[in-house]
């Protein structure tokens, strides 16, 4: 990974580059071993002016001719390239390829960025009744709280703890500790964490982030050439929803994330209580709980107690975010499904340091799409 933040000292292909040296790097591997590339950008041509990101990274790092596409799936752009690696390996079409997530995007004002984000919605029933992804976040919020008695503080306690643990990784964007006194519980906490879009507060909802990050994806038979601990990726499903949050028949069941674990559980046949660590895509903080939930965790209606009661923290039964979630590692939106894969990679690998889960073999992650309704899940194992 690049680290995570504002990036003023690089472009984006600058952090694309500086993701995929420090990968090749680690997997002992050059350039003429890498047949192709895959780069996930969700907005590089609007917020970098630069299309073909993934031709002009072949050129930059000289692996030319490999071959080299660019993949967009909003959010889950980057689950997107790790399935399409994975695919094009297993059916032998490639040996060995590189896969680079990257964006960036804090050089711009935040409503380009909050309006540029909301083109993934519904085009005439959400986006042109100016619909945000804050905005539909907030009222799935609203509907989690009536129906499941989720307050305020759960979604505080959320963030404070993937702010803690954000502390231990080096790459993170956020290197701040918060606590329930400075962001719920005192008066002056209204101050230091305003509304967004209420029921959803500043520390509820993830930064805009600038970063990149990368992995090499070859067979199990090659992974050996390369390296002492290779991490297989044991199980992949992506699912679809309805495009409109208010078609769907249960608003707050998110059915894609149910689906594509679902999917990804059988293949790699394992269960969700086999799972060591996992990392979710908090991009606001009811989404880690929602999707506890639905991808097999907890029932529906008690993930929050489960936080309440440290299940999901670092030294819990089940760490939910140990790299710092979306909410404090930050959330390049191209990058952020490579970035969960490199994060289950190094806590497998045993690599995490202080934030290093003990004993994980198993890990779990879920890229979200739009608001639900493009996600990619994958279970990871560590190789024998």
């Amino acid at each position: 990974m690049s680290k995570f933040g504002r990036r003023d000292d690089k472009d984006l292909m600058g952090l694309l580059v500086e993701a995929s040296t420090a990968s090749l790097a680690d997997a002992n591997i050059g350039g003429k071993d890498i047949d192709a590339i895959y780069v996930s950008s969700m907005l590089s041509g609007e917020l970098s002016h630069q299309t073909a990101t993934a031709s002009a990274l072949a050129d930059e790092l000289s692996l030319l001719p490999a071959a080299a596409d660019r993949i967009e799936n909003g959010p889950a752009s980057g689950g997107s390239a790790v399935k399409n690696a994975y695919a094009a390996v297993a059916s032998g079409l490639f040996d060995t390829v590189l896969v680079t997530g990257g964006e960036k995007m804090r050089h711009v004002a935040g409503a380009t960025v909050t309006d540029l984000l909301a083109t993934m919605t519904h085009p005439t029933a959400e986006y042109m009744q100016g619909a945000t992804l804050p905005s539909l976040a907030a009222m799935f919020t609203r509907l989690y709280m009536e129906r499941y008695g989720v307050e305020p503080r759960h979604l505080a306690l959320v963030a404070i703890k993937n702010h803690r643990n954000a502390l231990k990784n080096p790459y993170a964007h956020i290197h701040r500790e918060i606590t329930l006194e400075g962001i719920y519980s005192k008066p002056e906490a209204e101050l230091n964490n305003p509304v967004v879009s209420d029921p959803l507060r500043l520390y509820y909802s993830c930064p805009i982030t600038d970063g990149a990050a990368s992995i090499v994806i070859t067979s199990a038979e090659n992974a050996r050439k390369f390296s002492d601990a290779p991490v297989a990726i044991a199980g992949i499903g992506q699912a679809t929803d309805t495009l409109a949050v208010h078609q769907r028949e249960d608003p707050t069941v998110l059915r894609a994330v149910q689906i594509s674990s679902q999917r990804a559980f059988d293949m790699a046949k394992s269960k969700p209580k086999e799972i060591d660590v996992a990392e979710l895509h908090d991009a606001f903080e009811i989404l880690e709980i929602a999707e506890s939930e639905d991808a097999g965790f907890f029932e529906k209606g008690t993930a929050h107690k489960a936080v309440e009661k440290g299940v999901t923290a670092l030294d819990g039964d089940l760490p939910i975010n140990p790299s710092g979630g979306l909410k404090a590692r930050g959330h390049p939106v191209g990058a952020t499904g490579v970035a969960q894969i490199v994060e289950l990679t190094w806590q497998l690998r045993g690599d995490a340091g202080g934030r290093q889960v003990s004993g994980a073999e198993q890990g779990y992650s879920c890229n979200f799409g739009g608001f639900g309704n493009n996600v990619l899940s994958f279970v990871l194992k560590r190789g024998d």
